[in-house]
């Protein structure tokens, strides 16, 4: 009973919530065509759950997720070259300061105008600007954590005379792995966010735009279906980060302690 009860305690509150929520809406329902019941939209979130066109979750969740994912490797890409190079010079840390700290304030969402221009709609354009948003939070954590490897491992590796490539690939960026994850989790939850924000605001496609248009045809139902379950979303992919940061982190110290019994 105990074991049944710590498992249903996390759901207790959102329960409470949603029956809150089920309820007052139910109240007023009569007087107010811009609400819409959790029952009305679990049962909206179905129907699209089936629907084949070009409409349905699938397609619509899947074009979010790609562009998403597209703009995250891109910017997470140059965000770790850069910061690395950063983080180990401390001569090309001066040199790129006033760049880094020009650029980064700026909001992603200010680029639509100009990745608009550039791009038109469509992929390229919401992918340049999820990557320069992803771009800055992994450059800085990035070069957070290059200057805090322990300088031990740095004198090793020149007493064995290392190259740079192999200093880099051998002992920094497996030191840096903890990190690196924290870097890659705000990465994701940026991109996710970035990507709907640019879909609401210019972009025909994703779910940001399916939300918008059930806004704009006032139908709450699918507007709540749509927003719940980009929270759905974004909770799979953030448990799906911290189960691969729980298996990096289970396969390095395994082969650390492989290395130390050998």
């Amino acid at each position: 009973m105990a074991e049944m009860w710590t498992r249903l305690r996390p759901w207790v509150f959102p329960v409470l919530v949603l029956g809150l929520l089920e309820w007052s809406v139910r109240s007023v329902a009569d007087s107010s065509d811009a609400l819409a019941t959790p029952l009305q939209a679990a049962r909206t979130w179905w129907d699209l759950l089936w629907l084949t066109s070009d409409e349905g979750l699938w397609r619509v969740t899947a074009f979010t997720l790609g562009t998403a994912a597209l703009g995250l490797m891109v910017g997470a890409s140059g965000g770790l070259l850069l910061g690395l190079l950063l983080g180990l010079s401390p001569r090309a840390a001066r040199m790129g300061f006033l760049t880094v700290e020009v650029l980064r304030p700026i909001p992603s969402v200010a680029l639509i105008p100009l990745a608009m221009l550039v791009f038109g709609f469509g992929v390229r354009m919401e992918l340049s600007v999820v990557a320069f948003a992803t771009f800055w939070p992994m450059l800085i954590l990035t070069q957070a954590a290059a200057r805090q490897v322990e300088p031990r491992l740095l004198e090793v590796s020149a007493a064995l005379g290392l190259t740079a490539w192999q200093r880099t690939t051998w002992i920094v960026l497996p030191a840096m792995v903890p990190r690196l994850f924290v870097a890659l989790r705000l990465g994701v939850a940026v991109a996710l966010v970035v990507a709907v924000t640019v879909e609401i605001a210019a972009n025909p496609n994703g779910m940001g735009y399916a939300m918008m248009i059930a806004q704009q045809s006032m139908e709450p139902a699918r507007m709540l279906a749509w927003l719940f379950w980009i929270g759905v979303v974004g909770t799979l992919i953030n448990a799906l980060t911290l189960r691969a940061q729980h298996w990096v982190h289970g396969r390095m110290g395994g082969v650390v302690m492989d290395r130390g019994t050998a």
